[in-house]
């Protein structure tokens, strides 16, 4: 049987990456909705029910760092094509162990599930539910390859005050069964990368994900 990307995953957050030999793992997409990149170390791993064979073939035509071609804009660009999906940005991918006990934040669950926030995870990720803490809100739920992800957002008025750092550590109390945490953070947010590395997550990769029309 061959590596499905939900195995890759499980052993990256074990910290057991792929080999870093400038290679190009291609597995299928684990449903219809996930579907996209993810750049370890000096190794990429493509996930698409694409043809294997054209995207090695379309790698191998690019005149660029094969260390990092699988992140290469033309690259995702040939993929989008194909595909007919779009994409946002390319997002760093970091991930964090379960923590014991509740959350050291007092969190009331959201049922709504006409929350914007909501309606806005339900199209990338199932099982979703919300907390509400003064000034903020964590979003948990099973995103690509049936991972748990995670997500805050802060008020504007109640930023600088470590609270997407306290978010994020509850989103580590209130995964269930013992399982691992992913995020995502646009590079370029800064102030959400400390905040996620500051409650423990650790960054493994880099990820494009390709969303379907």
């Amino acid at each position: 049987m061959g590596r499905t990307l939900a195995g890759i995953l499980d052993e990256a957050a074990r910290g057991c990456f792929p080999p870093p030999d400038g290679g190009i793992t291609v597995v299928p997409q684990p449903s219809h909705r996930d579907a996209g990149v993810i750049a370890f170390t000096a190794h990429s791993v493509v996930f698409t029910d694409e043809d294997p064979q054209w995207v090695r073939a379309t790698l191998a035509s690019l005149d660029c760092d094969e260390l990092a071609a699988a992140m290469n804009p033309r690259f995702l660009a040939a993929l989008l094509a194909r595909t007919g999906r779009s994409t946002d940005t390319i997002d760093l991918l970091t991930v964090a162990g379960p923590l014991p006990g509740d959350p050291p934040l007092e969190l009331r669950e959201i049922a709504d599930p006409d929350h914007p926030r909501a309606l806005r995870a339900r199209g990338r990720r199932d099982d979703v539910r919300l907390w509400a803490a003064d000034g903020g809100v964590v979003v948990l739920g099973r995103g690509v390859a049936g991972r748990w992800e995670t997500a805050v957002e802060v008020d504007e008025e109640a930023r600088h005050r470590g609270l997407g750092r306290a978010l994020a550590t509850a989103a580590r109390h209130l995964v269930p069964g013992g399982a691992p945490v992913w995020s995502q953070q646009a590079a370029g947010n800064a102030r959400s990368v400390r905040a996620f590395q500051a409650a423990g997550f650790r960054p493994v990769g880099a990820e494009a994900l390709l969303i379907a029309p």
